[in-house]
């Protein structure tokens, strides 16, 4: 995996990067694991905007991915690594024994015409996806449930990884990415190794219309609204926000001001990505 530099042909040019996509094998998705994907552009069921600056960008097919790894016993071999337009991740094409072909998140050192497997047996190798109980100490892993059986929900994105760090009981203690130290069940199945795509952080899109493309729409100033749109709106000139401190469009604080409930399942949090 590596990142091209652009001639600087045009100012968006100039500070832009993009990927020479050296791992990809093969450009066409297989047709049978791909569905219509409408956009939402950020409305819920009643079309009303809950997830803002969504819209727009370029059409994609959404390609099913296997979170779940629940074919025990069966060995797949990987036929071919593509790319998602849906992820940051690269996604690996598996053909499994039994004829049936299913992806995967593609980790780092997984090659066409390896094998993978799933299972409480499956060898410790990228790829392989076993309990948590089963996997030693220290490893690297990503793909991650939260809840038996449902799939991997965490550690799914490019370049990331969770690491073992000890076991108790009927638990196991994982250090996630962004550095919390959590509780999972121990029969909940993890996928070896750190998910591929690495540099993916050091893309730098150099120009609007690339971030336009992804389906990313601006974000306007509140200083720049009017005050029936923004309480930092109005005023003649660069006004100040003013006390007693900034506030979200709908009033408010925005820094410092808790808004999240507490979820059942922060007890199981260890130690907090922040540290206390």
């Amino acid at each position: 995996m590596g990142i091209k530099q652009y001639k600087p042909t045009s100012p968006g040019r100039r500070g832009a990067t993009g990927y020479t996509f050296e791992e990809i094998t093969k450009k066409k998705p297989e047709k049978s694991l791909t569905v219509p994907l409408k956009k939402k552009a950020g409305r819920n069921r009643q079309g009303r905007i809950t997830v803002r600056h969504r819209g727009g960008g370029a059409k994609r097919m959404l390609r099913l991915i296997d979170f779940k790894r629940d074919k025990f016993g069966v060995p797949g071999k990987v036929a071919a690594i593509e790319y998602d337009p849906n992820r940051s991740a690269r996604i690996a094409l598996v053909h499994y024994a039994d004829g049936e072909k299913r992806y995967i998140l593609w980790p780092v050192g997984l090659k066409v015409g390896d094998t993978v497997v799933s299972g409480p047996e499956a060898e410790i190798r990228p790829g392989n996806a076993l309990p948590l109980r089963r996997i030693p100490a220290g490893t690297a892993v990503h793909n991650v449930e939260l809840y038996l059986k449902r799939g991997g929900q965490i550690v799914r994105s490019a370049g990331s990884s969770a690491q073992v760090m000890a076991k108790e009981e009927r638990y196991v203690l994982l250090r996630l990415p962004s550095g919390e130290i959590r509780k999972i069940l121990a029969d909940c199945l993890a996928t070896i190794g750190q998910v591929g795509n690495v540099e993916h952080s050091q893309i730098k899109l150099g120009r609007a219309g690339r971030a336009r493309l992804m389906g990313r729409r601006p974000t306007v100033r509140g200083s720049a609204m009017s005050p029936r749109d923004h309480p930092h709106g109005g005023g003649e000139g660069k006004a100040p926000i003013g006390l007693p401190g900034p506030k979200t469009p709908w009033g408010k604080p925005a820094l410092g001001y808790r808004t999240r409930r507490r979820k059942g399942s922060d007890k199981y949090i260890v130690r907090r990505r922040r540290g206390s």
